[in-house]
Protein backbone atom coordinates (compact mmCIF):
# COMPACT_ATOMS: atom_id res chain seq x y z
CA UNK A 1 0.00 0.00 0.00
CA UNK A 2 2.83 2.36 0.83
CA UNK A 3 4.46 1.67 -2.56
CA UNK A 4 1.21 2.31 -4.40
CA UNK A 5 0.80 5.60 -2.57
CA UNK A 6 4.31 6.62 -3.55
CA UNK A 7 3.89 5.49 -7.14
CA UNK A 8 0.86 7.67 -7.59
CA UNK A 9 2.02 10.63 -5.48
CA UNK A 10 1.64 14.26 -6.50
CA UNK A 11 5.17 14.67 -7.83
CA UNK A 12 4.98 11.44 -9.82
CA UNK A 13 1.89 12.68 -11.62
CA UNK A 14 3.47 16.02 -12.50
CA UNK A 15 7.08 15.16 -13.30
CA UNK A 16 6.39 12.62 -16.08
CA UNK A 17 5.24 14.33 -19.27
CA UNK A 18 2.66 12.84 -21.59
CA UNK A 19 5.24 11.77 -24.21
CA UNK A 20 7.60 10.21 -21.62
CA UNK A 21 7.61 6.61 -20.43
CA UNK A 22 6.01 6.59 -16.99
CA UNK A 23 7.06 2.98 -16.53
CA UNK A 24 10.73 3.99 -16.47
CA UNK A 25 9.98 6.56 -13.76
CA UNK A 26 8.02 4.01 -11.73
CA UNK A 27 10.92 1.53 -11.95
CA UNK A 28 13.39 4.15 -10.78
CA UNK A 29 11.11 5.24 -7.94
CA UNK A 30 10.63 1.63 -6.84
CA UNK A 31 14.43 1.14 -6.83
CA UNK A 32 14.89 4.24 -4.65
CA UNK A 33 12.18 3.06 -2.24
CA UNK A 34 13.84 -0.33 -2.02
CA UNK A 35 17.22 1.30 -1.38
CA UNK A 36 16.18 3.85 1.27
CA UNK A 37 13.07 2.15 2.74
CA UNK A 38 11.27 5.37 3.74
CA UNK A 39 9.19 5.48 6.92
CA UNK A 40 6.54 8.12 7.22
CA UNK A 41 5.13 10.72 4.90
CA UNK A 42 8.14 13.07 5.06
CA UNK A 43 10.64 10.45 3.97
CA UNK A 44 8.25 9.24 1.28
CA UNK A 45 8.01 12.76 -0.12
CA UNK A 46 11.79 13.18 -0.11
CA UNK A 47 12.28 9.90 -1.98
CA UNK A 48 9.81 11.02 -4.59
CA UNK A 49 11.61 14.36 -4.78
CA UNK A 50 14.87 12.48 -5.36
CA UNK A 51 13.30 10.52 -8.21
CA UNK A 52 11.98 13.73 -9.76
CA UNK A 53 15.46 15.30 -9.69
CA UNK A 54 17.04 12.29 -11.38
CA UNK A 55 14.29 12.31 -14.00
CA UNK A 56 14.86 15.98 -14.77
CA UNK A 57 18.62 15.42 -15.00
CA UNK A 58 17.85 12.82 -17.64
CA UNK A 59 16.05 15.50 -19.62
CA UNK A 60 19.08 17.79 -19.33
CA UNK A 61 21.29 15.12 -20.91
CA UNK A 62 18.77 14.60 -23.72
CA UNK A 63 18.65 18.35 -24.34
CA UNK A 64 22.46 18.54 -24.31
CA UNK A 65 22.74 15.73 -26.87
CA UNK A 66 20.14 17.41 -29.08
CA UNK A 67 22.05 20.71 -28.99
CA UNK A 68 25.32 18.99 -29.86
CA UNK A 69 23.70 17.06 -32.73
CA UNK A 70 22.22 20.31 -34.01
CA UNK A 71 25.69 21.87 -33.96
CA UNK A 72 27.25 18.88 -35.73
CA UNK A 73 24.59 19.02 -38.44
CA UNK A 74 25.41 22.67 -39.10
CA UNK A 75 29.16 22.06 -39.01
CA UNK A 76 29.34 19.18 -41.51
CA UNK A 77 27.55 21.28 -44.12
CA UNK A 78 30.60 23.55 -44.41
CA UNK A 79 33.37 21.17 -45.48
CA UNK A 80 35.73 23.81 -46.85
CA UNK A 81 35.76 25.92 -43.70
CA UNK A 82 36.12 22.93 -41.37
CA UNK A 83 38.99 21.40 -43.34
CA UNK A 84 41.04 24.58 -43.58
CA UNK A 85 40.46 25.28 -39.88
CA UNK A 86 41.55 21.77 -38.90
CA UNK A 87 44.92 22.28 -40.64
CA UNK A 88 45.34 26.07 -40.68
CA UNK A 89 48.99 26.02 -41.76
CA UNK A 90 48.55 23.62 -44.67
CA UNK A 91 48.09 25.16 -48.10
CA UNK A 92 45.92 23.74 -50.82
CA UNK A 93 43.41 21.95 -48.62
CA UNK A 94 39.91 22.68 -49.86
CA UNK A 95 37.77 19.54 -49.39
CA UNK A 96 35.19 21.15 -51.65
CA UNK A 97 33.85 17.75 -52.67
CA UNK A 98 34.30 16.08 -49.28
CA UNK A 99 31.28 14.59 -47.56
CA UNK A 100 31.99 15.12 -43.89
CA UNK A 101 29.05 12.98 -42.81
CA UNK A 102 30.77 9.96 -44.40
CA UNK A 103 34.12 10.94 -42.93
CA UNK A 104 32.66 11.02 -39.41
CA UNK A 105 31.50 7.42 -39.80
CA UNK A 106 34.95 6.10 -40.80
CA UNK A 107 36.76 3.83 -38.38
CA UNK A 108 40.49 4.25 -37.60
CA UNK A 109 41.18 1.26 -39.85
CA UNK A 110 39.26 2.81 -42.74
CA UNK A 111 41.05 6.12 -42.25
CA UNK A 112 44.44 4.37 -42.33
CA UNK A 113 43.45 2.54 -45.53
CA UNK A 114 42.36 5.79 -47.18
CA UNK A 115 45.64 7.43 -46.21
CA UNK A 116 47.67 4.56 -47.70
CA UNK A 117 45.60 4.61 -50.90
CA UNK A 118 46.03 8.36 -51.31
CA UNK A 119 49.80 8.13 -50.82
CA UNK A 120 50.01 5.35 -53.43
CA UNK A 121 48.09 7.51 -55.90
CA UNK A 122 50.43 10.44 -55.29
CA UNK A 123 53.56 8.27 -55.57
CA UNK A 124 52.34 6.72 -58.86
CA UNK A 125 51.58 10.15 -60.29
CA UNK A 126 55.04 11.46 -59.35
CA UNK A 127 56.65 8.39 -60.90
CA UNK A 128 54.76 8.88 -64.17
CA UNK A 129 55.72 12.57 -64.19
CA UNK A 130 59.39 11.69 -63.70
CA UNK A 131 59.27 9.18 -66.59
CA UNK A 132 57.82 11.80 -68.92
CA UNK A 133 60.34 14.38 -67.77
CA UNK A 134 63.21 12.00 -68.49
CA UNK A 135 61.80 11.17 -71.93
CA UNK A 136 63.17 8.47 -74.16
CA UNK A 137 61.58 5.69 -76.20
CA UNK A 138 58.12 4.60 -75.08
CA UNK A 139 58.03 7.24 -72.33
CA UNK A 140 54.31 7.74 -72.92
CA UNK A 141 53.47 4.03 -72.51
CA UNK A 142 55.77 3.64 -69.50
CA UNK A 143 54.26 6.66 -67.77
CA UNK A 144 50.76 5.43 -68.49
CA UNK A 145 51.57 2.04 -66.95
CA UNK A 146 52.99 3.75 -63.86
CA UNK A 147 49.65 5.39 -63.16
CA UNK A 148 46.97 3.60 -61.13
CA UNK A 149 43.88 2.31 -62.88
CA UNK A 150 41.51 5.08 -61.82
CA UNK A 151 44.00 7.70 -63.04
CA UNK A 152 44.32 5.91 -66.39
CA UNK A 153 40.53 5.83 -66.66
CA UNK A 154 40.37 9.56 -66.06
CA UNK A 155 43.05 10.14 -68.69
CA UNK A 156 41.16 8.00 -71.19
CA UNK A 157 38.02 10.06 -70.64
CA UNK A 158 40.05 13.23 -71.26
CA UNK A 159 41.21 11.82 -74.58
CA UNK A 160 37.72 10.77 -75.59
CA UNK A 161 36.38 14.22 -74.75
CA UNK A 162 39.30 15.74 -76.69
CA UNK A 163 40.46 17.67 -73.65
CA UNK A 164 44.00 16.36 -74.19
CA UNK A 165 45.91 14.57 -76.94
CA UNK A 166 47.19 11.03 -76.47
CA UNK A 167 50.84 12.08 -76.52
CA UNK A 168 53.62 12.34 -73.97
CA UNK A 169 53.19 16.12 -73.97
CA UNK A 170 49.44 15.85 -73.47
CA UNK A 171 49.82 13.32 -70.64
CA UNK A 172 52.47 15.46 -68.96
CA UNK A 173 50.15 18.47 -69.10
CA UNK A 174 47.26 16.44 -67.69
CA UNK A 175 49.41 15.16 -64.80
CA UNK A 176 50.85 18.59 -64.08
CA UNK A 177 47.62 20.59 -64.22
CA UNK A 178 44.94 18.14 -63.10
CA UNK A 179 46.05 14.79 -61.72
CA UNK A 180 48.99 15.68 -59.49
CA UNK A 181 47.28 18.65 -57.73
CA UNK A 182 44.24 16.45 -57.07
CA UNK A 183 46.36 13.58 -55.73
CA UNK A 184 48.32 15.97 -53.53
CA UNK A 185 45.15 17.49 -52.02
CA UNK A 186 43.60 14.05 -51.52
CA UNK A 187 46.72 12.75 -49.76
CA UNK A 188 46.91 15.80 -47.49
CA UNK A 189 43.22 15.66 -46.67
CA UNK A 190 43.52 11.95 -45.88
CA UNK A 191 46.53 12.67 -43.69
CA UNK A 192 44.57 15.25 -41.70
CA UNK A 193 41.35 13.22 -41.41
CA UNK A 194 41.74 12.74 -37.61
CA UNK A 195 42.26 16.49 -37.20
CA UNK A 196 39.23 17.21 -39.39
CA UNK A 197 37.07 14.87 -37.29
CA UNK A 198 38.27 16.59 -34.12
CA UNK A 199 37.49 19.98 -35.67
CA UNK A 200 33.95 18.88 -36.53
CA UNK A 201 33.33 17.67 -32.98
CA UNK A 202 34.84 20.82 -31.50
CA UNK A 203 32.81 23.21 -33.66
CA UNK A 204 29.66 21.14 -33.26
CA UNK A 205 29.89 21.24 -29.48
CA UNK A 206 29.21 25.01 -29.28
CA UNK A 207 29.62 25.23 -25.48
CA UNK A 208 28.16 28.73 -25.30
CA UNK A 209 24.77 27.25 -26.23
CA UNK A 210 25.05 24.69 -23.42
CA UNK A 211 25.73 27.22 -20.69
CA UNK A 212 22.12 27.52 -19.53
CA UNK A 213 21.74 23.73 -19.51
CA UNK A 214 24.93 23.42 -17.46
CA UNK A 215 23.66 25.93 -14.91
CA UNK A 216 20.37 24.08 -14.64
CA UNK A 217 22.21 20.77 -14.21
CA UNK A 218 24.30 22.31 -11.42
CA UNK A 219 21.09 23.47 -9.73
CA UNK A 220 19.69 19.92 -9.91
CA UNK A 221 22.93 18.47 -8.52
CA UNK A 222 22.77 20.75 -5.52
CA UNK A 223 19.11 19.97 -5.00
CA UNK A 224 19.90 16.26 -5.18
CA UNK A 225 22.63 16.59 -2.56
CA UNK A 226 20.37 18.53 -0.19
CA UNK A 227 17.49 16.11 -0.60
CA UNK A 228 19.69 13.06 -0.08
CA UNK A 229 21.28 14.68 3.00
CA UNK A 230 17.83 15.28 4.47
CA UNK A 231 16.83 11.66 3.87
CA UNK A 232 19.97 10.34 5.52
CA UNK A 233 19.55 12.73 8.45
CA UNK A 234 15.96 11.60 9.04
CA UNK A 235 17.06 7.97 8.94
CA UNK A 236 19.77 8.70 11.50
CA UNK A 237 17.26 10.44 13.77
CA UNK A 238 14.86 7.55 13.41
CA UNK A 239 17.63 5.10 14.25
CA UNK A 240 18.64 7.08 17.33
Amino acid sequence: MRFNAMKHGILSKLVVLAHEDGGDFDDMLAALIDEHKPAGMTEQHLIEELAAIIWRKRRVLLAEAAKINEGLKATVSNAKSVTTSAAPFQRGLSAENAILQDLMMETPEQIAETQRDAELDLAATRKASAILHKGGPNAYDKALRALRQDSRDWWQSQIEEEENSATAEGLAQFIRESLQPLCWRTAREAQYTPAIKAQILGEGLRPHLLEQLNRYETHLDRKFERTLAMILKLKDLRGA
